[in-house]
């Protein structure tokens, strides 16, 4: 038996519902149907709470349990995570070189409405405004 069918029935031994060994276990019941349904498996800490829970040992918990299988999800997981801080990092890069193009445009929008300005201020300067 796999480790997520275990875990299942002795969820179902108990009578209890994802819920509440969710919050046993200080996870959401989301976890819980995760952890069943194979896409992912507990840490070694919940592991540990697991095996209190029902009173078995680890051995006995995460027999016939597919090491392979862990390590390629925890480093899928891990992947999505880089993937994701990738994301955040070029959203921050992106937000910084629009922010330092506002103020470089506004730098250029001020600087054009200052010269106008001292046109109208100043137009019999001629050498100020001579086109070649």
């Amino acid at each position: 038996m796999k480790f997520h069918e275990k875990l299942l029935s002795l969820r179902k031994q108990k009578g209890l519902s994802q819920e509440e060994l969710g919050a046993e276990l200080q996870v959401s019941r989301q976890t819980i149907s995760k952890w069943e349904a194979g896409q992912s498996y507990p840490d070694f800490q919940r592991l540990v709470l697991l095996s209190d829970y029902f009173g078995l040992t680890l051995d006995e918990l995460v027999k016939g349990m597919d090491v392979q299988d862990v390590r390629e999800k925890s480093m899928t997981d891990e992947k999505i995570a880089s993937i994701y801080l990738d994301i955040e990092k070029g959203k921050a890069a992106l937000t910084s070189f629009l922010r330092i193009l506002g103020y470089i445009t506004l730098a250029v929008a001020a600087l054009m409405l200052v010269t106008f300005l001292i046109h109208l201020a100043f137009p019999q300067i001629e050498w100020l405004w001579r086109q070649y």
